[in-house]
């Protein structure tokens, strides 16, 4: 069967993608209209479309036209979304009926996407790649809790492949099933991953709000890269079980929304113990299902804050273009009253063997996972489903027409550990006690509520050579400050900060384990005192400069350079997954 061939038998039967489902619901018309029934979604609340719905000033059926309308229109140029639910308007009037009858649950009638790694029953999970196509498991414990709440999943977005933990180099926000994705504010930038969709998702009005997931930078990064909120919940919050893993140890799905009252509610709306997922035991006393009540406008006011300047990754070009905006956070920090700790530092050291205890772990953990939720017969090659790494690349290596134009190098390392044996788990005990004994120790020594750091800087021109991808020789250049929080499993929150030129930045806030509450008020304070956030332009592009107001020969030259990567640029390579 030919390559093109493939392709269309998967997409027309297997895929219900938006042109299909959106069938006669008409066009949008331009991307900026965000209204529905004269009400701007984009600037609306979840709690305030449940009270505009309650007085019928609109209604879930509208609600859910007007983002399948978004996705026919925008999709084509976003490439945000994979999948469209064929049920999307039959569970719409279902949430309005139910309403007329007095249901009043959280998230009633409100449509969400979620990455295209968690289980949806009757929507193909693909973790965007072709290995997976048609493989339609029963719902995440997550998903059947969204929907519990009244959630209608309308789609899945489009993410970087196996979240970004395949090749390298790879282009954050591609997959082989659902291509690149582009940014909203500026459309050749990258936006950031692997949560690309999701991030883009929330930033373009193509749902009320997304999920995402996080091994390392995954939901903060495409967050911060597409001016939205994103919470990476502690450890064992949200349960893992259903989604297409990298690592047990340090993976967890989260919101992101337009705003933090989007994220507080989608948060509560899907915790709960899972008795297939042990982590979500120690949740017990320490979990809510509606944190909607930690929004606290004057949470800032006697707080104490540390500044975590040394927390991104970055020289003196990129310190001359962001450092200005973590000025300007610790000002509107104090106009709010809270006390800051200036270049508060962490010792991170102990994540130079992240990497190695993520690729002994997933070698294990996907395979369960595969064992676990994938059976049956792929259509596109006519062969049972791959239930091991080796079948993966296998599938990879035999399908280049499908998977390229990106290599295996991830994969194959991976391949070549002992998976979860005692080395690897010696490995992960020199990883994540440390850090969270350091990060402990350092807010119980300066006796802080919050640490905060820049999310990211502006968005990178997106690069998929194969030869190169997006981050190569940009070493220098990127900003993240994931770390910390991934590998401890602590929470961390990121919310709007600043624009360079029209892209957008964000702030992080870093707490301990089960922090939410506290992190939730900290963000509420500075989202409300700032309100930084503005709607996306889709500009088609700004150059092809990394960063606006630095010449071009200067990337150049830094580029044929190629100056010995430190460790900590090293450690890069295992970020945004």
């Amino acid at each position: 069967m030919s390559s093109r061939l493939r392709r269309s038998l998967v997409l027309t039967t297997l895929l219900v993608l938006a042109l299909g489902v959106a069938g006669a619901a008409g066009q949008v018309g331009n991307p900026t209209n965000t209204k529905v029934a004269g009400i701007d979604v984009d600037a609306t609340t979840i709690p305030e479309l449940q009270q505009l719905m309650n007085s019928r000033r609109m209604n879930s059926v509208q609600l859910t036209n007007f983002y399948l309308r978004r996705i026919r229109q925008l999709n084509p140029t976003l490439h945000a979304v994979i999948t469209v639910s064929p049920t999307a308007r039959a569970d719409a009037r279902a949430a309005d009926r139910a309403r007329r009858n007095g249901d009043d649950r959280p998230l009633l009638g409100i449509p969400i996407i979620v990455k295209d790694n968690v289980n949806t029953t009757g929507m193909p999970t693909t973790a965007g790649s072709w290995a997976l196509a048609g493989s339609t498991p029963d719902d995440a414990f997550i998903a059947d809790r969204l929907k519990d709440a009244g959630a209608i999943i309308i789609g899945k977005a489009n993410l970087s492949e196996w979240a970004n933990f395949r090749s390298g180099p790879s282009s954050s926000g591609w997959s082989g099933i659902g291509g690149q994705t582009n940014m909203p504010y500026v459309l050749d930038r990258n936006p950031c991953g692997s949560s690309s969709g999701s991030g883009v998702v929330a930033a373009a009005d193509l749902a009320v709000a997304a999920v995402g997931t996080e091994t390392d930078g995954s939901i903060v990064c495409p967050s911060g890269a597409n001016g939205v909120v994103g919470i990476k919940p502690t450890l064992g919050l949200w349960s893992r079980a259903g989604v297409v893993p990298i690592s047990a140890d340090q993976d967890t799905a989260g919101p992101v929304a337009r705003n933090v009252t989007d994220a507080a509610v989608l948060l509560g709306a899907a915790t709960g113990v899972d008795e297939n997922d042990d982590a979500t035991e120690a949740q017990v006393g320490n979990a809510f299902t509606d944190y909607t009540g930690f929004l606290d406008d004057d949470a800032l006011a006697g707080a104490r804050i540390g500044v975590w300047r040394a927390g991104t990754y970055n020289d003196e070009l990129v310190g001359s273009v962001v450092e200005p905006i973590l000025d300007d956070v610790i000002d509107a920090l104090e106009d709010q009253g809270a006390d800051v700790i200036d270049d508060t530092d962490l010792d991170l050291s102990a994540t130079a063997r992240e990497l190695d205890a993520l690729l002994c772990e997933f070698k294990t953990d996907i395979a369960t996972y595969l064992e676990s939720y994938v059976d049956g017969t792929n259509p596109v090659t006519g062969q049972p489903y791959p239930q091991t790494l080796a079948e993966l690349i296998a599938f990879n290596q035999a399908h280049p027409e499908l998977e390229g134009p990106w290599n295996d190098l991830i994969f194959e390392l991976a391949e070549a550990t002992e998976g979860r044996d005692g080395d690897c788990a010696a490995i992960r005990a020199d990883v994540t006690p440390p850090v969270q004994a350091e990060i402990d120790a350092v807010m119980a020594e300066n006796d802080l509520d919050a640490i905060v750091a820049l999310t990211n800087g502006p968005a990178w021109p997106t690069n998929d050579d194969p030869d190169e991808g997006d981050l190569d020789g940009h070493f220098e250049f990127f900003v993240g400050s994931s770390a910390a929080a991934a590998v401890s499993g602590y929470a961390d929150i990121t919310v709007p900060a600043a624009y360079i030129e029209g892209l957008p930045v964000g702030i992080t806030f870093i707490g301990g384990r089960w922090a939410e509450p506290e992190l939730l008020g900290l963000a509420y304070d500075y989202e409300q005192a700032t309100q930084i956030r503005v709607p996306p332009q889709y500009v088609p592009t700004i150059g092809d400069a990394l960063f606006p107001g630095v010449p071009n020969p200067a990337l150049q030259a830094q580029e044929q350079q190629r100056p010995q990567a430190t460790q900590g640029q090293r450690s890069l390579f295992v970020r945004l997954r």
